[in-house]
């Protein structure tokens, strides 16, 4: 819904014009991304498992699950690679419920309130924390 729910709040960029500038940011920072959306918590916390052995690091924009879902905690745990949280608007600038993320106890950093840029500033972080652990 990203480019028509609530523009006012996330903007008019569109979940495909995030995954092309992500794309674009990967490629020059030397990663390979898979770019996934779903609105099921089971499907994204099987994802998050998937990346076990598969993946260097995970960054994500759990939306509404953000503050709801303790089994996603749960799985983001169990990964133990780097974790970085992202957020298009400012939640602690948002409603009191909003200020609560379980996935931040998760997370190796959290980026918010910056729109679309949130996920190639978590790119660039993510690439200087892999380098870190190949180091």
């Amino acid at each position: 819904m990203l480019g028509t729910r609530q523009p006012e709040l996330y903007g008019h960029a569109t979940l495909d014009d995030i995954e092309a500038m992500c794309a674009e940011a990967a490629e020059q920072l030397g990663l390979a991304i898979d770019f996934r959306q779903t609105n099921a918590e089971g499907e994204l916390i099987t994802w998050v498992q998937e990346c076990r052995g598969r993946a260097a690091g995970i960054v994500i924009n759990a939306g509404g699950y953000t503050m709801t879902s303790v089994a996603l905690l749960d799985a983001l745990l169990a990964v133990d690679m780097p974790v970085i949280e992202v957020h298009l608007t400012n939640m602690h600038r948002r409603e009191g419920f909003r200020r609560h993320s379980y996935v931040s106890r998760a997370a190796t950093g959290v980026i918010s309130g910056l729109g679309p840029a949130v996920y190639t500033l978590a790119l660039r972080a993510m690439a200087g924390l892999i380098a870190e652990d190949d180091a």
